[in-house]
């Protein structure tokens, strides 16, 4: 099959039949060619997903059953349910391939042949269109998006070694969608940035203007790339620390620490300059507003509730130096003054009484703050609900898991606006624990 213009797919990776209709619906409405039956749909409503598909859409259905093993049967149980493609896995052996091809050609369906995670993909694609697979999709999955792979770089290894059309799935939005067609992708995969956004159809729409126009740009002007830690702090300034707790399993969050200000938007993201201090010394607090870059957030251990290790004239140094803010296990003063600053400060606590700068403590030393431990460079995350600390070491992975959880929760937002509960909407009583 040969196609003019570039295919832009939408992956339903969703649990859900009635949500899955409803979300291609509007996808279809927003310039989408062809709807997959993700991998999580099958496995939850089984060849019932694509059978409904079928009797809903006439596009082209194509179902993600990652085959890796007894390839004629899931092909031709797929192929009887109504898909038009059928996806298997590149890393599945000769023999299941073969006999999946078999198959397709007697059901007269296609195959697409996912690259996830295979050890050469250059030279894999290559034996999968000798064997006479239709289609390779270059695909980068969600927890390998999350350590920062990109599919666009396969994608970039892959395409000039193979002439079947080639497919390209991991992550992507409209600006990396561009970039792939740009290079010369034939299908655009696109499962979270139009499934869980609360707009499908616009979300939808704005990924088919980006490729279609792609072959009207120039690709040095795609190719900014932000820096990795550009890339983080974005992402944080986005999401809630409620979006990175779910992220985390539900860790990360300090104990009573709290936004000195109540301002509308408070929020706080920055690498953390640690300081361990001790009851009243406020001396190595003031000098880490030296130590200190810009962007950086000031994490104190005070050890006391009861004596200031801060107020306005630390706060008014810390704005003088752009750094972020500041959170302290352990009291503030001067609160009137910081708050109409509205400089993100949060504390344990609020009191008259300050101490003396002694000097004892250390700075950039691991620290225990609000029960848990920050070291220096951590990423510090503040907002109305509270602080959060991401390890550095997987600050780029909970960034996207956050964003992850932000785009879940606003397409749910958006149906519980139309009408239905929270319970309905995620099947609560079906998916409950059986005991």
């Amino acid at each position: 099959m040969i196609y003019i213009k570039p295919i832009l797919q939408v992956a339903l990776d969703v649990l859900e039949l009635d949500r899955a209709i409803q979300i291609a619906s509007e996808a279809l409405d927003g310039g989408v060619d062809w709807i997959e039956a993700g991998t999580p749909l099958i496995k939850s409503e089984g060849m019932d997903a694509i059978r409904e598909l079928r009797k809903n859409f006439k596009n082209i259905v194509l179902a993600d059953m990652k085959t890796i093993d007894t390839g004629a049967i899931e092909v031709e149980i797929a192929a009887k349910a109504g898909a038009n493609i059928v996806m298997i896995l590149g890393t599945a052996d000769d023999s299941t391939i073969l006999d999946a091809i078999r198959s397709a050609r007697k059901y007269g369906v296609e195959l697409m042949a996912d690259l996830l995670s295979v050890e050469n993909p250059v030279k894999r694609a290559k034996e999968l269109e000798k064997m006479g697979i239709d289609y390779i999709n270059v695909h980068i999955g969600i927890d390998q998006q999350m350590t920062g792979q990109s599919a666009v770089n396969l994608l970039k290894e892959v395409l000039n070694e193979v002439k079947v059309p080639i497919a390209v799935a991991g992550g992507l939005d409209a600006n990396s969608a561009k970039l792939a067609v740009g290079l010369g992708a034939n299908i655009v995969i696109v499962g979270g940035n139009i499934v869980r956004s609360s707009n499908v159809t616009e979300s939808a729409r704005k990924i088919r203007d980006s490729i279609d126009e792609a072959s009207k740009i120039k690709l040095t002007e795609l190719r900014h790339v932000k820096s990795k830690d550009e890339e983080i702090r974005e992402i944080f300034l986005k999401v809630s620390t409620p979006n990175i707790s779910d992220a985390m399993h539900r860790k990360g969050a300090m104990k009573n620490i709290k936004p000195l200000c109540n301002c509308k938007n408070i929020k706080l993201v920055g690498t953390a300059v640690t300081v361990q201090t001790f009851e009243g010394d406020w001396a190595k607090t003031v000098e880490a507003i030296d130590v200190a870059d810009e962007g950086d957030v000031i994490v104190i251990y005070a050890g006391s509730a009861q004596v200031a290790v801060w107020g306005e004239l630390a706060t008014l140094s810390c704005i003088n130096k752009k750094i972020s803010g500041v959170v302290i296990d352990g009291a503030v003063r001067d609160a009137r003054e910081i708050m109409e600053l509205q400089y993100p400060v949060f504390a344990a606590s609020i009191t008259p009484n300050a101490g003396e700068p002694k000097g004892f403590g250390e700075i950039n030393a691991e620290i225990t703050c609000g029960g848990k431990t920050v070291k220096p460079g951590d990423y510090i995350i503040g907002d109305d609900n509270g602080v959060v600390v991401v390890p550095k070491e997987r600050s780029y992975e909970i960034a996207r898991r956050a964003l992850e959880v932000e785009k879940n929760e606003n397409r749910v937002r958006e149906e519980i606006m139309r009408g239905r509960t929270l319970s309905e909407i995620v099947e609560l009583y079906k998916w409950e624990k059986k005991r």
